[in-house]
């Protein structure tokens, strides 16, 4: 499924920024699953093949120009910040597999666990997923979709942002061993000045990679995988520091949730309802924050021999003879436990030993460990779930740009709601989700972004449930639960903080300077093009950003373009005068309504104070005449003709004449401008002016602002999805609080 559809439908507007309801885009309703994971591998087959072909047509092995290792450098490496990162990476070579290894081969004998070695980058997050992954027999080989190893050309599939993406590379690798012409003459003399015996034993093999590498002689999808990885991010430096279960949600288009061991209310639960189904239909990770220095002054403290602040896999869950074990992986291939029952302890008597292929376990300095599950739980601060999907669930999505009020305000629900209607009972899984802003981190905004979420039954006072427990900062927050066929409404509620260091309002402007703006731009564009999925983009503004797909350009010149885009245009401007005129025909109907009804009720008002007044002078005549009043006054009553005037919609007038009985004055009364009885009247009434109600809006992004700022200061980019059975879909409907003031005021008043 496409990432963005902006050039797919011409017709697409952008939402005036008053509107306040999105209902979810038909194409992310109701998605199967496997059937887009299944549509995404036909697609990367179907690019990878078309490389080959071109690439055997010229006789060339292929070289991606979009992630070139040897000619881009900086890009790959650094991304935008180049050599300013805080971490240089300085690789001192770039070979192709072919050139590494005799015999390369992308499995040797499938993917396992123990063919992982961390390399120089701080990726132990992604490394350990892999680890965690590979225990999931065929789990692995299902995302490296496609190859063609003597051309040298490899197909991905991640899934980001709720859809699947391809990512297609080379076989360029970076090395740590320089060429035999730049070692010193000492370094030479080591093979005895000879190039061949250096090329043949220092530049062959994995042991040379600058970063992850197997520990499999020969095995290449280690590092090609994490070089597919960096691409979709954008370079290797963006893939330092991060949580495994996120690279595990990226590979496999699962759901993590974070659960702090000391949360678990009951261990036995646990064990038999979570740990067993380890690498069934489920993976797990864990980790501890780094222990405090001060008080010991021993800044490498760990605790028995577990490092902190690193992600360790959780391989299997075992019980045997009535222990129940927990087998770990360190991603290092290497530093283990070192407690009760770690390689060679003195727990491993000879009935341990003799039951070591029932635990599927054996001795060696290669990261794998076993620990008993209650020393499993102590030493542990985080475990991370991430739970996978097959053919029985169904997915929906949509994405809001959201607009909080700015700091300070009340931490509160209600800047955005979602409701979905689900039509019969069903297991869901509801998820709550910020953008991947890996790519773009130095341009994602001033703030942290974490949120929650509470689910109520339409109408109903008390909710359902909370979304999971997380840690601050996550990219997402879920909540598992049973619901029954009805409607239903999820209120979010958002929190942020400061950014380490912090960045000023303006610290786009006063960096960029520093960017190369040739990266500069395809940063940018890859956040467009990533914020583009949300209902409410202002496609308007920032389409200049987005690439042009080359579908659109397929077969066709520019000049044919240029017509079809002015047929399409004519054909929108068309559209939209007929859309202004039948506004504009509807505006004057209901003003010439509201005339009419003015003066109609002007004539009448009119005629009732003539016959009061008629009556009021006939009166004081009769009382004249019974007080025996030598003078008399006579009154003459006469009827005045009214013409009413109507204006219809289709511009024809229609009259209508009407009868007042009013009296004639006299001669002394009577003003110089009299009309005089029998004359038509024209009764003027005073329209009633228009009565304008000022509503406290929420701020809305301004057209007219530098595309810069789209996802500054105080706003974020919010996806929510809904899994359920497949034969029971939602469509979600997304609601932003535009009118501040008056929802909280009715809030208070209710």
């Amino acid at each position: 499924m496409p990432i963005f559809n902006i050039f797919k439908e011409h017709t697409k507007v952008a939402p005036a920024t008053t509107q306040s309801s999105f209902v979810q885009q038909a194409e992310k309703a109701g998605l199967l699953v496997t059937a887009e994971l299944d549509k995404a591998l036909e697609e990367c087959k179907a690019k990878v093949a078309r490389i080959s072909k071109d690439c055997r047509m010229m006789n060339r092995k292929h070289r991606d120009t979009e992630f070139d290792l040897e000619n881009d450098r900086e890009c790959c490496l650094h991304g935008l910040l180049g050599q300013g990162s805080t971490i240089n990476y300085r690789p001192s070579d770039v070979q192709r597999v072919t050139q590494i290894f005799d015999k390369p081969q992308f499995f040797v004998d499938g993917a396992s666990s123990n063919d992982i070695v961390q390399g120089a980058i701080g990726d132990c997050w992604f490394v350990s997923a892999l680890a965690t992954m590979a225990t999931a027999k065929g789990l692995v080989e299902k995302f490296c979709v496609a190859k063609d190893e003597e051309i040298g050309v490899y197909g991905f599939i991640f899934f980001r942002d709720a859809s699947w993406v391809t990512v297609i590379i080379d076989d360029f690798l970076y090395t740590s061993i320089p060429k035999y012409e730049e070692l010193s003459y000492a370094e030479q003399t080591l093979y005895h000045q000879n190039k061949e015996v250096y090329n043949a034993t220092a530049r062959k093999g994995g042991k040379g990679l600058y970063f992850a590498r197997s520990g499999t002689p020969g095995e290449t999808w280690v590092p090609l995988i994490e070089k597919a990885y960096a691409k979709l991010h954008g370079s290797y430096a963006a893939l330092s520091g991060g949580e495994a279960c996120e690279a595990i949600e990226d590979l496999t288009g699962g759901v993590s949730t974070f659960i702090p061991s000391n949360d678990i209310l009951d261990i036995d639960r646990f064990w038999n309802e979570e740990l067993l189904k380890a690498n069934q239909d489920r993976l797990f990770g864990c980790s501890y924050q780094s222990l405090n220095p001060l008080r010991s002054g021993n800044y490498d403290a760990k605790i028995s021999g577990l490092e902190g602040d690193h992600a360790y896999s959780v391989l299997r869950a075992v019980e045997v003879k009535g222990k129940r074990f927990v087998v770990v992986r360190n991603p290092w291939g290497k530093s283990e436990w070192t407690g009760p029952w770690s390689d060679g302890s003195k727990e491993w008597t000879k009935e341990w030993l003799d039951v070591l292929p029932d635990i599927g376990h054996s001795f060696g300095d290669d990261g794998q460990f076993v620990m008993e599950y209650k020393d499993f739980l102590q030493s542990w601060q985080m475990l991370d779930r991430t739970l996978l999907f097959d053919s029985s669930w169904i997915m929906s999505f949509q994405w809001l740009h959201v607009t909080a009020k700015p700091l300070p305000t009340a931490w509160t629900f209600g800047d955005v709601s979602f409701t979905f209607s689900l039509a019969k009972a069903s297991r869901a899984m509801i998820l709550l989700s910020e953008l991947d802003t890996r790519f773009f981190e130095e341009i994602s905004g001033r703030w942290y972004w974490t949120f929650d979420f509470v689910v109520f039954k339409k109408g109903e006072k008390e909710h359902l449930a909370h979304s999971a427990v997380s840690r601050l900062w996550c990219r997402s927050v879920n909540l598992e639960l049973n619901l029954d066929a009805g409607d239903y409404v999820v209120h979010v509620r958002l929190d942020r903080h400061n950014r380490f260091p912090s960045r000023a309002s303006d610290y786009v402007e006063t960096q960029k300077s520093v960017w190369d703006q040739r990266i500069y731009a395809r940063v940018l564009s890859e956040r467009t093009k990533a914020q583009s999925i949300a209902a409410n983009f202002k496609s308007e503004t920032d389409t200049g950003l987005l690439p042009l797909p080359l579908s659109i350009l397929a077969g066709q010149d520019l000049s044919e373009l240029e017509k079809k885009a002015l047929v399409i245009a004519e054909a929108k401007k068309k559209e939209e005068d007929e859309a202004a005129k039948a506004k504009e025909v509807e505006e004057a109907k209901q003003k010439a309504e509201e005339d009419a009804k003015k003066t109609e009720e002007g004539a009448k008002k009119a005629e009732e104070e003539a016959k009061k007044k008629a009556e009021d002078d006939n009166a004081t005549i009769v009382k004249a005449e019974e007080d025996g009043t030598t003078t008399t006054t006579t009154t003459t009553i006469v009827q005045k003709t009214i013409t009413v005037t109507k204006k219809l919609a289709n511009g024809n007038e229609v009259s209508e004449t009407k009868e007042v009985v009013t009296e004639a004055p006299t001669d002394a009364d009577r003003p110089n401008n009299v009309i005089e009885p029998g004359q038509e009247a024209v009764i003027t009434v005073p329209s009633v002016p228009p009565v304008t109600v000022t509503v406290d809006q929420a701020p809305q992004p301004d057209p007219k602002r530098d595309v810069l700022d789209v996802s500054e200061e105080n706003s974020i980019f919010l996806g929510f999805r809904v899994y359920t059975n497949k034969d029971a879909p939602v469509v979600i409907e997304g609601q932003l609080r535009h009118e501040m003031e008056v929802s909280a005021a009715l809030a208070l008043a209710l």
